[in-house]
C-alpha cells in the first residue's frame, strides 16, 4: 500500500486515530487452514498488512481453526510461507482461534447463564425448516425455554462427550423473526468427536466461526477487522455476541469489496476439487489461482502487490476485475526486473558451411537493455547453431511483410551476432526439414552491411554450448470468463490445451547454473522462470509466466 492510494478504509482509520478512539491500530488476518491460500486472499492480505503498516500499526495472524475435519497442518505452514512471501510479517506469535477455547467455552456458558443460549436437539435439517425464509420468519425451536440449570447440565454432558455428533447444539436465542437471518438463533457450538490438529482430543465440541470470530478479536485487542463483504450480513450478530459478553475490548467490523477475476474460480472447495481429481498437479500448480501457484509460475509478490494496489477498495459489491489487468501488473515488473536470454523451444539445426568446423568465438549481449549496470553476458557461438522451427519457412516466395524471418536465398540477423544466408536445407523421409546450410555475413556482428537488409532477427543458441530444458508452457485454465457463473459446472470449461511441456529445448550457456525460481525473459518468447522444485543443475525445468504481449485480447 503506498501513501498516494485512497480508499474509504484508510479514511476510517485516520479518523479514528485522529478522534482519539484508539492510541494504535490492531488489523488481523483469519484464514481457515483448511487450504491454500488464493488471490483474494492475497488482496485481503496486502489491506490488513498494508494499512497496519501505514499507521504504524500491528496485525495478527490467526488461524481460524474450528473445523478440524478439514484443517491440514500443511495448510498451515503454506499460508505463512505465503504471507512472508508477500512481504509481511505478524506481530507476535502466530495465533489460532484454538488457543482461546477455555475463554470461547465460560464466555458461552456466560450466555447460558444470562437466559441468552439453549441447548437445542433439533437436527440440522429441522433446525434449517425451523429457520424460515427472507420472506417468512423463522419458528421457536421446541427446545428454547429450556431453563437456565438444564442447559447448563446439557452443554457440560456435551462438552464431556455424553451425546452423539448432530445429536444437539447450543444455539444463541436471539430472535426467530429477525429480518436478518444470522439472528435467527444460531448455532454457537456443535459437537465434533474428531482430533484437533493442536488441541488433539481435548475437546469435542467447537465453536461456529460467527461465534469465536470477533471474540477472537477482543482477545486480541484488534481495533479494525476488516473483512469482504459476504460477511456484511453477519455484522450485526457479530456486534451481538461483543455486546453480550465480558470481552475486554470491542472491535470494529468493516467489509470492502472481495477480489473477483474472470477467467478464474477462488472458491477453496472447487480448487479443492480441481487437485483432487487430478485437474492440476496440486494447490502450487503455476495454473492455479493459489498464492503459491502463482509463485510456481514466476510472478513476483511486487506484481501481486501492485496489481491488489490498482485494483483498487471499494464496496461494490459484484465487480469483476478483468485478468488482463494481472496479466500486465505481471508483465510490467518482469519487463523491467527480468535479465534477458536466450531460448529455443523447438530446435532446428543450423550448419554454417562458411566456418571451420572447429570455430568458436564470443559474442556479448547486455544482461538487460535498460540497466547498463547489470552488465553483459557473453555467449559463445560456433559453426552450428539452433534455431526456432518456427524461424525458417521453406517457401522463398514469401513477402517479407507475410514472413519476416529465414527463407532459402535470403538473410536475417541473429540476435547480438551475424546475419546469416540460408542456402539450402535438408529433409528427412517424411519431409521434415532436419537442418539448414547456411553461410555467416563476415564482418556483421553489431554492424549493416550495404546491400543486405536482414528480413528480421531471430534468437538462436550454440549446439556445442547448448544447455537442454524442458519447458512448461501454461496458459488460462479455464476457457470460459465466468466458469462458475450461476448453475454452470465449471469442471466443463477446463481449457485442455492449459498444459504444454516441451523437451528437447535449449537455452543459451549463460543459464545453466540458473537458480530455482529465477526469472528470464526469452527473447520474443516471453517470460520463464526456474521452477522452485524441478529445476536443479542436472536438469534444467522451466515454466512459461506469461507472453510478451496479450494474446487473449486479441482472440476474443
Amino acid at each position: 500500500m503506498t501513501e498516494a492510494a485512497s480508499n474509504f478504509l484508510r479514511t476510517i482509520i485516520d479518523n479514528d486515530l485522529k478522534e482519539g478512539k484508539h492510541e494504535t491500530i490492531v488489523t488481523r488476518f483469519p484464514p481457515e487452514p483448511n487450504g491454500y491460500l488464493h488471490i483474494g486472499h492475497a488482496k485481503a492480505i496486502c489491506i490488513n498488512f498494508g494499512l497496519a503498516q501505514e499507521f504504524q500499526g500491528q496485525t495478527n495472524l490467526r488461524f481460524d481453526d474450528t473445523n478440524p475435519e478439514k484443517e491440514e497442518q500443511a495448510y498451515i505452514d503454506a499460508i505463512k510461507e505465503d504471507v512472508k512471501w508477500l512481504g509481511f510479517d505478524w506481530a507476535g506469535e502466530v495465533k489460532f482461534t484454538s488457543n482461546y477455547f477455555d475463554t470461547l467455552y465460560e464466555w458461552a456458558v456466560h450466555l447460558i447463564k444470562n437466559g441468552l443460549a439453549y441447548v437445542c436437539d433439533l437436527n440440522a435439517e429441522e433446525i434449517r425448516s425451523y429457520r424460515g425464509s427472507l420472506t417468512e420468519p423463522g419458528k421457536n425451536s421446541p427446545y428454547r425455554e429450556r431453563s437456565v440449570e438444564e442447559n447448563l447440565e446439557l452443554f457440560e454432558k456435551m462438552k464431556n462427550g455424553d451425546f452423539d455428533e448432530g445429536s444437539c447444539s447450543l444455539r444463541a436465542k436471539i430472535d426467530m423473526a429477525s429480518p436478518n437471518l444470522n439472528l435467527r438463533d444460531p448455532i454457537i457450538y456443535r459437537i465434533r468427536k474428531v482430533t484437533h490438529h493442536q488441541t488433539g482430543d481435548k475437546w469435542c465440541i467447537y465453536p461456529s466461526y460467527d461465534f469465536a470470530h470477533g471474540q477472537g478479536d477482543a482477545v486480541e485487542g484488534v481495533t479494525h477487522s476488516l473483512c469482504s463483504l459476504e460477511f456484511e450480513d453477519h455484522r450485526p450478530l457479530y456486534n451481538w455476541f461483543i455486546e453480550n459478553l465480558p470481552v475486554p475490548s470491542k472491535p470494529r467490523q468493516i467489509e470492502f469489496a472481495r477480489l473477483n477475476l474472470n477467467y478464474t474460480v477462488t472458491s477453496k472447495r472447487k480448487l479443492k476439487k480441481l487437485v483432487d481429481e487430478k485437474v492440476v498437479n496440486g494447490w502450487d500448480d503455476p495454473r492455479m489461482p493459489t498464492i503459491s501457484g502463482l509463485r510456481r509460475r514466476g510472478v513476483t509478490a511486487q506484481a501481486i502487490r501492485n496489481f491488489i494496489e490498482s485494483s483498487g477498495i471499494s464496496r461494490a459489491a459484484g465487480t469483476v476485475v478483468d485478468l488482463s489487468m494481472l496479466d500486465a501488473a505481471i508483465r510490467d515488473d518482469l519487463n523491467d526486473n527480468a535479465p534477458r536470454a536466450m531460448a529455443v523451444l523447438k530446435p532446428l539445426k543450423v550448419v554454417f558451411t562458411n566456418l571451420p568446423s572447429d570455430h568458436e568465438q564470443i559474442v556479448t549481449q547486455p544482461v538487460h537493455p535498460q540497466k547498463e549496470e547489470l552488465g553483459e553476458r557473453e555467449i559463445p557461438f560456433s559453426n552450428e547453431i539452433y534455431i526456432d522451427q518456427a524461424d525458417f519457412n521453406e517457401d522463398s516466395s514469401l513477402s517479407r511483410k507475410k514472413f519476416k524471418r529465414l527463407v532459402p536465398g535470403d538473410y536475417v540477423r541473429l540476435r547480438g551476432a551475424y546475419i546469416i544466408k540460408a542456402e539450402s536445407f535438408s529433409k528427412d523421409e517424411q519431409g521434415n526439414i532436419t537442418e539448414i546450410q547456411a553461410s555467416v555475413v563476415d564482418g556483421s556482428i553489431g554492424e549493416n552491411i550495404e546491400g543486405i537488409k536482414p528480413r528480421g532477427v531471430i534468437q538462436w543458441v550454440s549446439v556445442k554450448h547448448a544447455v537442454p530444458a524442458t519447458v512448461r508452457i501454461y496458459d488460462r485454465l479455464f476457457n470460459h470468463e465466468t466458469p462458475d457463473k450461476g448453475d454452470m459446472d465449471f469442471m466443463d470449461h477446463i481449457n485442455p490445451t492449459s498444459l504444454e511441456v516441451l523437451e528437447g529445448c535449449y537455452v543459451e550457456a549463460s543459464l545453466k547454473d540458473a537458480q530455482p525460481e529465477q526469472r528470464f525473459q526469452f527473447e520474443r518468447e516471453g517470460y520463464f522462470v526456474a521452477d522452485r522444485y524441478d529445476s536443479n543443475s542436472d536438469s534444467l525445468v522451466f515454466n512459461k509466466t506469461i507472453g510478451l504481449r496479450d494474446v487473449w485480447a486479441r482472440s476474443v
